[in-house]
Parts: structure tokens; sequence; C-alpha cells
């Protein structure tokens, strides 16, 4: 970490971070840009009068800019459930699964697929918004929307819509020029912006006596403990030993050397609980908005202090972290590549008894990395939501947070070694010469 200081030193990844905080500071900005044709303060005294802990998880992924009902008040989250809907779909049809074989032309057209179901998504949700935002009045019975009707709502539909897909674009931006993964840090900006706001809600209540010193002092040492917890998992790994036989090439002898195959605890990272925010949030943002009793019913029921939303949200986490691993890592083929340079794991039989067992060891360490994400995201969150915390920033929050932070400060020290060792290649070019 101690070389992050060097970032300033190396014109491509100071160009990359500036370039990365600039389009999050563009996506700062568009939050602050009200929708058209809705009253502001009829809505700001809409959601201060409406208690309802699913909309501050909506609220605090979108940065607040639902509450605000900004341009990017629908997010990223639409095309999060398109790449979801895409994975599952990978698995059944069989198009989708040679497209993803073929290396990156196949991700290419993955991504184009992934970008015309968040168009498709985002404007049955923007629709839906716009016409629960025709029945909602302030607690004084002013109107949210003035002038209602089918302009209104195909122009919200059309700006929401158009919103999303400008923030994907921001999020492919920061992947491809910036540093680290675009979409991720928009959702850790969105999470990170509304931080001072809590801090500054949360003393004022100690000050005035709602919450006391103590309870203070033990939510905070509660997240100092998951932070902690989060940072020794996320790098914790299971090493299985791996031994390269010797080889003779002419007069050469190759391989010979002990190493490991490293598989992480929780090889999906922060992708399972954003995955299960997204789905959840789906419909219970429509059922916020329209005024259907059964659907009313249904959003009543999935708070997140409840046991229905909790037991949901667990499956998904469960379900996600396998599911991603699944995808992204493949026991078989990392079995065929070490049998073909000669590499086999002591006591075990190169080929399929080796795939046997790595994914035995992996599906262990997933329902591990699980239970721990599970965990992280919900008990902590049941805690705070029974002492009156005054914000919405609960284990979820804080394992994003974290996992994204980790993942970035990972990047950034790649690119220093990698200049390092460029460096060392230089120099010992120079000296041969």
């Amino acid at each position: 970490m101690a070389g992050v200081g060097n970032i300033g030193k190396i014109p491509e990844l100071r160009k990359r971070v500036l370039f990365s905080l600039m389009m999050l500071a563009v996506y700062r900005i568009g939050c602050a840009i009200p929708t058209p044709g809705i009253d502001g303060a009829a809505l700001s005294a809409f959601f201060q009068n409406t208690d309802i802990p699913l909309l501050g998880l909506v609220n605090m992924f979108s940065g607040g800019a639902l509450e605000r009902m900004s341009i990017f008040a629908l997010g990223i989250m639409p095309y999060i459930s398109a790449s979801i809907i895409l994975d599952l779909l990978t698995v059944v049809v069989p198009r989708l699964a040679e497209l993803k074989k073929e290396g990156q032309e196949g991700r290419k057209k993955i991504t184009q697929y992934a970008r015309y179901g968040t168009v498709l998504l985002s404007l049955v949700q923007g629709m839906g918004i716009a016409i629960g935002l025709e029945s909602m009045t302030a607690p004084n019975g002013a109107l949210v929307v003035p002038e209602a009707g089918w302009g209104f709502r195909l122009m919200t539909m059309i700006t929401l819509t158009s919103g999303t897909a400008f923030i994907m674009w921001l999020g492919e931006q920061i992947t491809e020029r910036g540093i680290g993964n675009g979409i991720s840090l928009i959702i850790f900006a969105g999470i990170v912006a509304s931080l001072p706001a809590a801090i500054f809600n949360t003393f004022r209540m100690v000050r005035v006596g709602e919450v006391s010193v103590f309870m203070l002092l033990v939510l905070v040492l509660v997240m100092v403990a998951v932070v902690a917890a989060i940072c020794f998992v996320e790098q914790g790994q299971r090493r299985i030993p791996v031994q390269y036989a010797k080889r003779v090439v002419g007069r050469r002898v190759y391989g010979g050397q002990t190493t490991h195959l490293p598989l992480k605890i929780n090889t999906a990272g922060v992708i399972p609980p954003i995955f299960a925010s997204s789905i959840i949030m789906f419909p219970a943002t429509i059922a916020q908005f329209v005024n259907v009793p059964i659907v009313q019913q249904f959003a009543a029921a999935m708070t997140p202090d409840g046991w229905m939303y909790n037991i949901l949200y667990v499956g998904m986490i469960v379900f996600f972290c396998y599911f991603y691993t699944a995808v992204t890592f493949n026991p078989t083929d990392v079995a065929d590549n070490m049998k073909k340079y000669g590499g086999f794991i002591p006591g075990i039989r190169p080929g399929k008894r080796t795939a046997d067992y790595i994914d035995r060891v992996l599906t262990r360490l997933t329902l591990g990395g699980a239970a721990y994400i599970s965990a992280v995201c919900v008990l902590p969150t049941l805690l705070i939501t029974q002492f009156n915390v005054p914000f919405y920033f609960g284990g979820t929050a804080l394992l994003i947070v974290v996992g994204v932070s980790l993942d970035t400060m990972s990047q950034i020290e790649s690119h220093l070694m990698s200049r390092h060792y460029e460096s060392l290649m230089k120099k010992g070019v120079i000296k041969g010469r």
C-alpha cells in the first residue's frame, strides 16, 4: 500500500485515476438534476413523511437520486438486472453459451444484448414510476405532479431511461479508460455520497438526546468490526499445492518447481449482494408507485427488517455466490491446463480427478463465503434498524464500499508493479548492451 503514493509519478496511472474521478463527478452532478414536470418541494415533503426502509435502500443505491427524482433516479440497477438475466440465459441458451466461449468478440456481443435489456427494463420501470408519481401528494395536499397525463408519463419514461443509459456509458468508460470496475465504482460513489449527511444527522440526534452516546459507540464498534472482518475474509485464500514435473527439452530442463493454486474464500466478491438487491428492488420499486392492494401488501412485507425480505435476500445471496463462481471459475479448464503443462496436485491424479478435487474444495469455500456475505449483509442491518439509526448504511453498504475499495486498490497496485517491472527490464537491456 505504500506504493500508492507514487500514483502521481506515473503519467498513465495518474490519467486513469483522474479520468475515473471526473466521470464520478459527472455522475454526482447528474444526481442533482431534477426530472421535468415534478414539484420538488412536494416530493421532498412526501419522502420526509414516508418511512419505508426499502425506499431508503433504493435511494442509497441511486446515490440519493430517487429522493430528488433526478434524471438518474433509476440508477444503474436496470443494467445489473439485465446482466443477471443474460448470465442466467447463458446456461440454458446454447447460442449465448457459444458467444461466451468466443472470447472478447463474444463478450462484446453479450454486452450489447445487456445494453438492449437495460433500455427495455428502464422503459418499464420509468413508466411505472411516472404513473405512481401522478398519484402522490404531499402532507399539505400539494400534488407531486401538477400537470399529469401521457405527456408527463412519456417524458419521464424517456428521461429516466436516458439517464440510466448515460450511467451505463459512464461505467463502461471508467472500466475501459479509468481504474477499477466502473459499475461498482458508481454504486460505491452513491453510497459514500450519503455518508457525510448521515454522520451529521447521527451527531444531531446524539445532541438532542434521541440516541445515547453509549449506543453511538456500540454502533461505531460494530461497523469497525464488520469492516475488519470484511478485509480479513476478502483477502483470505485456500492455497492448493501444485507440483510441476521436470521436463527435458533439448539440453534444458523445465519445471520441477512447487507452487500453489489460490482459491479465494469469496470468489464472487460484491456481486451476489448487488445482484440480490437489484432483483428485490425491481418489483419493490414499482410497488411503491402503484396503488394496487396486493402490490402494496407485498411492498409492506418486503422491508429490510422483516423476515420475508431477509430470507429471500439470504437465499438469493447464496444462489448468486454459487452461480457467479461457476460462471467465472471452471475447475475442468484449470485441471486441463495443469495437465497440459505437467502440473499435478500431490496425491491426486491429473485430469478428471483433479477437476473433481478442485470443484469439491471450491464448493466448500463458496458455502463459507456465502455464509459470510449473508451475515455481513443481514446481521448489522437488523441491529441498526432496531437501534433507530437515522440512515441506511448497513452491512450491504459496508461490504460494497470495502470490497470495491480493496478491488480498486488492487488494480492500482497491479499498475504500479507492472510499471516497476518495465523499468527493471529497461535497465537490464541497457546494462546488457
